[in-house]
């Protein structure tokens, strides 16, 4: 055999043994039976964790009594909330009532400051109102409080008429009525206080110093604060 002879035999052999390049089918072959990735450990968003943190919060419970919310039908045949600069002469004559008894935005400024404030903002706040008449009403900490009194006029008086408001684009209740007593709602072992202008003067951070022991736990009772929101008068045991 020449030399030409044995070259050609030699390219030729070495092309036999010369593996092709993957077809597109045997590529996905491989992939699919190769052996699964690590996973990577899962990452809670700030969110999740914000979420999580609220749920293991104990709330701070806050009752305003003796709200002065009632409704009242005008002259044109509309219900409106009774107070004492639309309805003075009605309070006067027909109900034979004081009219500065009906302050209604007080109920109003004492919302706007609980909804408003830092505790309920971290998830740590639930607000509950009880009328003169005993109506009991359970707020959505992530309700929206109206600014304007007119505003909030007409949303409570929808609210007693409805028994609940809900938030215009998902089923979420803002603001329902509830079951009385009151003391059902409560956790059980809820140390409840009350505010009175005839009790001990505290400033914010002495009543927390006076309430809260140095090491909280996740065994210390939850706290009730009961706050008048009424122009006159006293908040007394028998009434709860």
């Amino acid at each position: 055999m020449s030399d030409s002879d044995s070259s050609v035999a030699s390219s030729s052999s070495e092309e036999e043994i010369t593996p092709q390049p993957p077809t597109k089918k045997q590529r996905v072959t491989e992939v699919a039976t190769s052996a699964p990735l690590e996973l990577a450990p899962t990452v809670r968003s700030t969110d999740q964790q914000r979420k999580s943190s609220i749920k293991s919060k104990q709330k701070i419970i806050i009752l305003l009594d003796q709200a002065r919310l009632e409704t009242v039908k005008n002259r044109r045949g509309v219900f409106e909330l009774l107070n004492c600069d639309d309805h003075r002469e009605l309070c006067k004559k027909k109900l034979k009532r004081d009219p500065k008894e009906f302050r209604p935005d007080i109920a109003h400024q004492e919302l706007l400051a609980l909804i408003d404030s830092p505790l309920n903002k971290s998830g740590c706040l639930q607000v509950y109102i009880r009328t003169n008449c005993n109506v009991l009403i359970e707020v959505n900490p992530t309700i929206r409080i109206p600014r304007t009194y007119k505003r909030f006029s007409g949303l409570i008086v929808q609210l007693l008429h409805k028994m609940k408001i809900k938030a215009g684009n998902t089923s979420t209740t803002l603001m329902k009525v509830i079951k009385n007593p009151f003391s059902q709602h409560l956790p059980p072992g809820t140390r409840v206080y009350g505010m009175s202008v005839g009790g001990t003067l505290y400033s914010p951070n002495g009543l927390a110093t006076a309430l809260i022991p140095p090491e909280p736990t996740s065994e210390f009772p939850p706290v009730c604060f009961i706050i008048g929101a009424m122009a006159a008068g006293h908040i007394t045991m028998e009434d709860h």
